[in-house]
């Protein structure tokens, strides 16, 4: 979903691939813009998930190279993931969110992750091997266009991805029909609390940097129930424009964007 001052889908979705695919090749961490200051390649991953939400014992169980300090709120806290269950994860990095999850649904279940990038697939395959986890595999594909069969998986998980999509009724449908009857969707996402200043929307670091391509809650409520879903339910996190701030210093754009955790269910 893009209005006519924004630049094209292809161009959004190329800038994005490219500033993704640059954290993953180069071994950075953080939302690629200039948030790290001093701090090491370790430190500033653990501090930013720590303020997104998840517990010492998340960041710790996750294989090492996983965590990049990407996101903006932890889905974990909505999924209410069981064993067995199946799960995929949209824009899944280097597999953060997806080791996880794979802990949580045991041998059992299985997670899937989903990314655009080439260089993210990689690295998480790699991440993957290395830490033995065998019940998640890492699937190249865009989210509008998600390489899973129709009613396949228990929940589709996503974090501070959907933002990114040019195209994000299209997110929504596509969730929908991978779901099996009676699936979750839970979802931590940038959204919009006023309008974005013009030029933030011409900005394409600002719009890889999950911020200029927010939509309003009323927006995200309304593709969700376009698309079939109900009990939809979004919940602002505490503490979120501290994480914005860090993600676009000095731009203040904590004024107009925070990060929320977006839930609904599939009848």
């Amino acid at each position: 979903m893009t209005d006519q001052t924004s630049p094209a889908p292809d161009k959004l979705r190329d800038a994005v691939r490219d500033a993704y695919g640059q954290i993953a090749s180069e071994g950075r961490t953080g939302c690629g813009c200039s948030c790290s200051g001093d701090a090491s390649a370790t430190e500033l991953p653990t501090r930013l998930a720590s303020v997104m939400g998840y517990s010492a014992t998340e960041i710790a169980d996750a294989p090492e190279g996983s965590n990049l300090g990407l996101g903006c709120g932890n889905p974990h806290a909505i999924a209410s993931l069981k064993s067995g269950e199946i799960v995929v994860d949209l824009g899944s990095g280097a597999g953060f969110d997806c080791f996880l999850a794979a802990r949580q649904v045991g041998e059992s279940g299985e997670v899937i992750g989903v990314d655009m990038t080439p260089e993210m697939i990689t690295k998480a395959r790699e991440n993957a091997r290395a830490a033995g986890v065998a019940n998640v595999s890492f699937r190249l594909g865009e989210i509008e266009h998600l390489p899973v069969a129709d009613e396949s998986a228990d929940i589709v998980m996503s974090n501070c991805v959907i933002n990114l999509s040019p195209e994000k009724p299209q997110v929504f449908h596509e969730a929908f029909r991978v779901l099996r009857r009676g699936g979750r969707l839970a979802v931590a996402d940038v959204i919009a609390t006023a309008p974005l200043p013009e030029e933030a929307k011409q900005d394409l670091e600002a719009y890889a940097g999950c911020v200029s391509g927010a939509a309003v809650a009323e927006q995200i409520e309304s593709l969700l129930a376009e698309a079939g879903f109900v009990d939809s339910r979004i919940t602002p996190l505490s503490g979120s424009r501290e994480l914005i701030r860090e993600y676009s210093p000095g731009g203040k754009l904590e004024d107009y964007v925070i990060s929320a955790l977006i839930e609904a269910r599939k009848p």
